[in-house]
């Protein structure tokens, strides 16, 4: 009996250690296989990864010995990180792709000089733009932009931005005064309803775009824009200008169309620098007119160069201007008159 219980349990032990001996086969095989199926994995990654970096390369081209990264027309909502192997690139230029979102390894590339992503989808400003110094141009118009970030400010080699067209964004931070060396900004067809102060406070800004927003008033201390010698303000809720506006020596391009202005500055009259002014579309209070054209064979005894200026006097607005505060002057004067002709005479009043 005692026999038969070895045999028994000898004969189980075996059974047992083949048992397992299996199992562990099978777990050796499946970690096998785990480990084969994420190299295939990591490999096709990898493949994929060559494949869109060839397809990028296609899209490189030099010009005046910058490299530039052009993509047209096509979709691209998200950028490969793949692309930071093009660090090298100088320019960015990808209109219409449906790109959403700048990826937050922009600021790997340090040699980028100009980033344009104009009529795309994007949303937000990453914080790591700031990484780039050397930025000279950001032109981000048409896109879905709400807010910009602080570190923007950081980028102090930045001359040119443009925001154009994002509906939404009615602010910009204070720090954005910062920005020292900016000359052209495009804040058009936002929603602004004043002349930020940190815009007023740009030290270099020539240009500056805030038509189609909500302007309900220019700043009082506009003068301090002393290097500004364009500004369009069309399509706003203007209703007066400040005087301080005449003391804008450099300014010699103003449009005004499509406000709600009822009055011109009579300080403005001496703003002999202004080449055009536009106050189209204006309730003004004084129905001015301009005189009448030359005759056709009055014109044809000028040569072109003096066509063009009339050409200029009726589009541009200038002589419009200087005859509508000096009208303003009289009628103001003859008002004053009035009113003194109209007051009794104190003396014949006693004498009574």
């Amino acid at each position: 009996m005692v026999g038969v219980v070895s045999s028994v349990s000898s004969i189980k032990a075996l059974w047992e250690t083949r048992i397992r001996r299996v199992q562990e086969e099978k777990d050796e095989q499946k970690r096998k296989k785990t480990r084969g199926g994420a190299t295939g994995r990591l490999s096709v990654g990898v493949w994929e990864d060559r494949a869109v970096l060839a397809r990028l390369k296609q899209k490189l081209q030099t010009e005046d010995g910058r490299l530039i990264l052009r993509i047209e027309q096509e979709e691209w909502k998200t950028l490969p990180g793949c692309l930071v192997q093009l660090s090298q690139v100088h320019e960015w230029h990808i209109h219409r792709t449906g790109l959403q979102k700048i990826p937050h390894f922009i600021n790997s590339f340090q040699n980028l000089l100009v980033l344009d992503l104009s009529r795309n989808g994007v949303t937000e400003i990453p914080k790591e733009i700031g990484k780039l110094t050397q930025l000279r141009e950001l032109l981000l118009s048409y896109n879905r932009i709400q807010f910009v970030p602080e570190e923007l400010s950081s980028c102090e080699s930045l001359e040119r931005l443009e925001l154009a067209m994002n509906r939404d964004l009615n602010q910009l931070p204070d720090q954005f005064r910062n920005l020292k060396k900016l000359q052209h900004l495009d804040l058009s067809m936002n929603d602004f309803t004043c002349m930020p102060d940190c815009v007023v406070g740009l030290p270099a800004l020539q240009w500056l775009d805030m038509g189609g927003n909500g302007l309900q008033h220019l700043p009082e201390d506009i003068h301090r824009m002393e290097t500004l010698h364009t500004l369009w303000l069309q399509r706003n809720q203007l209703e007066k200008l400040p005087d301080n506006i005449s003391r804008m020596k450099s300014l010699d391009t103003l449009v005004l169309s499509s406000n709600r202005l009822t009055d011109i500055p009579p300080l403005m009259e001496d703003m002999s620098n202004l080449r055009f002014v536009n106050f189209r579309d204006n309730p003004l209070s004084l129905d001015v007119r301009l005189s009448c054209r030359k005759t056709k064979d009055e014109e044809d005894e000028q040569d072109q160069e003096d066509e063009d200026e009339e050409d200029d006097r009726e589009m541009f607005g200038r002589e419009f201007m200087q005859i509508y505060i000096q009208e303003s002057r009289k009628r103001a004067s003859a008002v004053l008159n009035m009113h003194r002709v109209d007051q009794p005479n104190d003396d014949s009043s006693n004498s009574e």
